[in-house]
């Protein structure tokens, strides 16, 4: 890392971000050998990543062609005003995490019921989700990202900012907003 001063080294606050952050970034490469960038829904769980996708599709190609991966996922936290003395004094305060791995799809029945419950869990605490159909587990594809390195990286401001940041962090990340679907 260019500015050690940055890196995160604590690791429960790596884990920590990674649990309670909503939306991670999966990097792959692409056919045409460009990078490819998708947001996703993802549960991190025993040092592992894990996200559902549909078993056909660009993402799924990518994975079958290179396992190689890359993860983000990032809090902002606060965007400091610069001042029309000095614009430079803009800050941005946030925390994140990128991780290189190799990405599996889950072939085994019950790790691929376990991770979907994982993410059941996160993205719906109050639970109510009811089983796994035998004919959605068949049409849905889980992906585990074995993570082989994870940096974390933070700017939490100056001395008068940090104290406000870690009240941001203190407060938590507030759930996503769930609302009522459609049943099928």
């Amino acid at each position: 890392m260019r500015r050690a001063k940055k890196e995160m080294r604590d690791e429960a606050s790596i884990f920590d971000l990674l649990t309670r952050s909503h939306v991670g970034r999966l990097g792959t490469t692409g056919s045409d050998g460009y990078p490819m960038i998708k947001p996703l829904n993802f549960v991190f769980h025993e040092r592992k990543i894990y996200f559902h996708t549909a078993k056909e599709g660009e993402k799924i190609d990518d994975i079958r062609r290179d396992s190689r991966v890359c993860f983000e996922v990032d809090l902002p936290l606060a965007f400091v005003k610069g001042d029309g003395a000095d614009p430079c004094k803009a800050e941005y305060l946030y925390r994140s995490v990128i991780i290189r791995g190799k990405a599996r799809i889950v072939e085994d029945e019950e790790e691929k019921i376990m991770a979907l419950r994982l993410l059941m869990r996160k993205y719906q605490p109050e639970g109510g989700y009811g089983n796994f159909r035998e004919a959605k587990l068949r049409i849905t594809g889980v992906v585990r990202i074995d993570i082989e390195e994870m940096t974390g990286k933070e700017d939490l401001g100056k001395e008068g900012l940090r104290e406000k940041a870690l009240k941001i962090l203190e407060a938590g990340i507030p759930p996503a907003m769930t609302i009522q679907g459609d049943a099928e």
